[in-house]
């Protein structure tokens, strides 16, 4: 009895004493056995970890491989879209303007033009919309070239042919997706590409195109202007893979449009419902001898104020709001458009004047990179009502052009 509780008492000492020789002895065995493994190949537990990282490697790649020639990876795989489009062209140049023909433009518009778009790589575009005269054309190169795709701002053709065929009114909303809905002021207003889609698609391309051309796409708009380009507007739609008309509509994908062709029409808007040809006299005798010439008169008046909305909308909390930076203190209609092409991004604003004096109508159309853009495009345009109002272009009294009686000519 008595030895067997002396051995309850010692033994647990004994395995206390020799636990570290025996632990020791385990250890040194297995050193020698991981030892040898590792001479051999890889344990398991380490080709599982290796592997693993080596598939988690691969998937992050695969997520963020670009699906097109235009992107690029970034350097940066933590963030989940990581892609940029990639531009080659600066939005900046020096020298904008230089060899235009100005001597039969109205100084006081021009310098207010030039002062505006400053060194942005740009034209800007000033009409008088009861009569088409260009007040002024700075980087008259870029004006009258074959034009760019009018990203949104094809939005104001779609919009005015869907009002002229009643298939909405500016209240009528339409189905965005889901329980997505929107009426038309806050389309234009917004810039909706998915809204624009839907029409395009109800309107089906002959009517489309229909409007396009009776509004001036796919033709000249000046009279006699030399150098003058005509744009492009497909014979028929684009394929589906490109977005069908829904994207023709929307933003103006397979249409190449210039400044003057975006004057005309909206001119045309702001003055009524005339499109006048486009006159660029380029001498005080041009000017004194001007008539104006009226190519068509377009059957839009019902239309304008369900337009209106939103073009103002724009301005006040839409995409061009920027404008209101520089110059509220009258009412500015318009509608920006911004995209990209090839590398080059194009930002446009279309903008008319809403004033019973100082009539103008202003586009401005940039070229760039990531820098140019819809919103910037406006805020010129706001820099520019900025120079007009500060040396009294809108104020009542202020000699303006005088009116002559129009020439009617058709085309």
């Amino acid at each position: 009895m008595v030895g067997n509780r002396l051995l309850r008492l010692v033994a647990p000492a004994v395995v206390f004493w020799l636990a570290p020789a025996v632990w020791a002895a385990h250890v040194d065995t297995r050193a020698l056995t991981t030892h040898k493994a590792k001479s051999t190949k890889l344990s398991e537990t380490q080709r599982t970890r290796r592997h693993m990282r080596h598939l988690a490697s691969s998937r992050r790649t695969t997520q963020t491989a670009a699906p097109h020639a235009t992107l690029t990876r970034t350097s940066v795989p933590a963030r989940r879209h990581g892609y940029h489009e990639r531009f080659f062209m600066s939005s900046f140049a020096d020298g904008i303007g230089a060899g235009d023909l100005s001597e039969g433009e109205d100084p006081l518009v021009r310098q207010a033009a030039v002062d505006a778009l400053g060194n942005m790589n740009g034209t800007v575009v000033a009409i008088e919309p009861t009569s088409g005269r260009v007040l002024a054309m700075v980087n008259q190169k870029l004006a009258l070239s074959s034009g760019a795709q009018p990203c949104s701002t094809i939005k104001l053709a779609v919009a005015l042919g869907a009002l002229n065929e009643g298939l909405i009114s500016k209240e009528t909303e339409v189905s965005l997706g889901g329980r997505s809905r929107m009426n038309l002021t806050d389309a234009l207003a917004h810039s909706n590409n998915a809204y624009f889609e839907s029409l395009g698609r109800k309107l089906g391309f002959e009517k489309v195109a229909y409007y396009a051309h009776e509004y001036g796409l796919g033709e000249l708009a000046g009279y006699d202007i030399p150098g003058e380009q005509l744009g492009e507007y497909p014979e028929e739609v684009i394929p589906e893979k490109l977005g069908g008309v829904g994207k023709m509509c929307s933003f103006g994908e397979g249409i190449s449009m210039t400044p003057l062709q975006l004057g005309a029409l909206v001119s045309a808007i702001a003055n009524g419902g005339t499109l006048y040809y486009l006159q660029h006299p380029t001498t005080p005798e041009e000017v004194a001898s001007f008539q104006p010439r009226v190519k068509r008169q377009l059957d839009i008046a019902p239309l304008i104020p369900e337009l209106s909305d939103g073009m103002a909308g724009a301005v006040l909390y839409g995409t061009a709001r920027r404008l209101g930076l520089n110059f509220n203190e009258e009412e500015i209609l318009g509608k920006t458009g911004t995209c990209s092409h090839e590398g080059t991004r194009f930002g446009w604003f279309a903008s008319y004047a809403n004033t019973t004096v100082g009539r103008i109508v202003v586009v401005v159309f940039l070229e760039g990179g990531r820098p140019t853009f819809g919103p910037k495009a406006a805020e010129i345009a706001g820099l520019m009502y900025r120079n007009l109002y500060d040396h009294n272009f809108f104020m009542a009294g202020t000699p303006q052009p005088v009116e002559t009686k129009a020439v009617g000519t058709s085309q």
